[in-house]
């Protein structure tokens, strides 16, 4: 699959209208970190696109620096958090809770390391034929170790949601994650972003079961 700037400029842009319209559904506060996923998502496509047409030129480091920041940060310190507090905040269910607060605690641990790891040793980004490569010196313990603790609050959370389409969400993006290990594991950053990206759109038609179950969980029992 070919990659590039209209790519990134293109899932961006649809990722921006599908964020927007997600938002529209919600119907409680609870609802909303949920829904802005496809928003952030955006932002991360928008910064990956401003990289492909930065990074040839090399006439703009400070701006490759802050993409490149934006980029990562989004990655590896806000989805962490984000993705299985987001699920938290919707669930219901005590026991279903209790593992998605354990989840968020150990992603809010997942993200300061690599919050750490992007202010002390930096990153750098370089385009390798048609994929954007992200250069980390990260020390091997956070990189590897702390790569498969990522893996486990970004995408098992979802399978602790009692709702069907978080549930296909978590799947799809599983699936997502093992072809990108297998044919593109040096551009994995990047790659599995971009799939995931494209995979949230999905995050628009939860949100109707999401507003389904939350309306039918405000109604008054009916009488017998």
């Amino acid at each position: 699959m070919c990659f590039s700037a209209i790519a990134s400029f293109g899932a961006g842009t649809v990722l921006t209208v599908v964020g927007y319209a997600s938002i529209r559904k919600v119907n409680s506060p609870n609802q909303y970190p949920f829904a802005y996923i496809p928003i952030f998502f955006a932002i991360q496509q928008f910064a990956e696109g401003a990289l492909w047409l930065i990074i040839p030129g090399a006439n703009h480091p400070e701006l490759e620096e802050i993409y490149t920041t934006i980029f990562l940060v989004t990655a590896q310190v806000i989805w962490p958090v984000w993705v299985p507090l987001s699920i938290l905040l919707l669930e219901k269910n005590k026991m279903l809770r209790t593992i998605l607060s354990f989840l968020t605690a150990v992603g809010i641990i997942v993200s300061m390391v690599f919050a750490w790891c992007i202010i002390v040793y930096g990153s750098v980004a370089r385009i390798d034929g048609h994929h954007i490569c992200y250069e980390e010196t990260y020390p091997i313990i956070f990189s590897e170790i702390g790569g498969y603790f990522y893996v486990m609050v970004t995408v098992l959370p979802t399978f602790f949601s009692r709702f069907k389409k978080i549930w296909i969400l978590g799947l799809t993006i599983c699936i997502s994650y093992l072809i990108t290990k297998i044919y593109y594991d040096n551009y994995l950053i990047s790659v599995w972003c971009f799939f995931a990206a494209i995979i949230s759109i999905i995050i628009y038609f939860a949100m109707d079961e999401i507003k389904s179950k939350s309306f039918d969980s405000h109604q008054p029992e009916r009488p017998i």
